[in-house]
């Protein structure tokens, strides 16, 4: 980690510096997330100041916004409202984008990435490219 009194100028963290103090539970279910994702499709991680974007070569497909004691929060952002589904714990439209729809999902354990789960990753990876 870096001395308080040095900073990147770009204020971005590292993967490290996010998972910084976590549990080793937030920190295994992060690492299966990523994998898992690696496993269904091309895509990197790409950290940024407040949150980690899962990417394609052309965009963010993903991010993961919150890690918390013993949960990891991602969000999806599609073009269109995906409602039949039990993963997602909130569908919400980005004010003022017709074109956004975040849809959240907490995952808890490594069992809560299912083949529903797995199933939009794939799909954001799909419109991603």
């Amino acid at each position: 980690m870096m001395p308080e009194n040095q900073s990147r100028p770009s204020q971005v963290k590292t993967i490290e510096e996010f998972l910084w103090g976590k549990s080793a539970h937030t920190t295994d279910l992060f690492h299966y997330f990523v994998t898992q994702y690696q496993l269904l499709a091309d895509i990197t991680v790409r950290p940024a100041k407040t949150m980690i974007g899962i990417a394609t070569p052309r965009k963010r497909i993903a991010y993961i916004t919150q890690l918390g004691r013993n949960f990891i929060h991602v969000y999806f952002p599609f073009e269109k409202p995906y409602p039949d589904n039990l993963c997602f714990q909130k569908i919400a439209q980005v004010p003022g984008d017709s074109r956004q729809f975040n849809h959240h999902l907490r995952l808890f354990f490594k069992e809560d990435l299912n083949e529903e789960v797995q199933q939009f990753m794939l799909l954001a990876y799909q419109l991603g490219c």
